[in-house]
């Protein structure tokens, strides 16, 4: 995780004062699991519980939708990210869009 950027699901960042907003941001990634990794799922649905193969292929999906919503912000020059959201969407049967969004601003350490 990149720590140069400032990131809250807030609409403020205690101890900052927002200077400049740049606009949104955005990361979005869609995935979808193999067939065997489908199977092995499914499989794992019989017993109840935690399924790791899902929760493992949401939580890699989320960190990469992150991980471009932040390079999104760099390249616009924020150091924050404010209002910060996860969406998710299924585009097809067994294809999922996931899109990170937020709020790009400037901010300064007040005193």
């Amino acid at each position: 995780m990149d720590n140069s950027i400032l990131i809250t699901t807030s609409i403020s960042l205690e101890g900052y004062k927002i200077v400049k907003q740049l606009g949104i941001v955005r990361g979005i990634t869609v995935r979808s699991r193999s067939v065997f990794g489908n199977m092995a799922g499914s499989f794992m649905t019989l017993f109840g519980g935690k399924n790791e193969i899902y929760t493992k292929l949401c939580e890699k999906t989320r960190e990469e939708a992150l991980s471009l919503m932040i390079m999104h912000g760099k390249e616009i020059g924020c150091n924050a990210i404010i209002n910060m959201r996860y969406d998710a969407n299924d585009v097809m049967s067994g294809v999922t869009e996931v899109l990170a969004y937020g709020t790009a601003v400037i901010v300064e350490k007040m005193e």
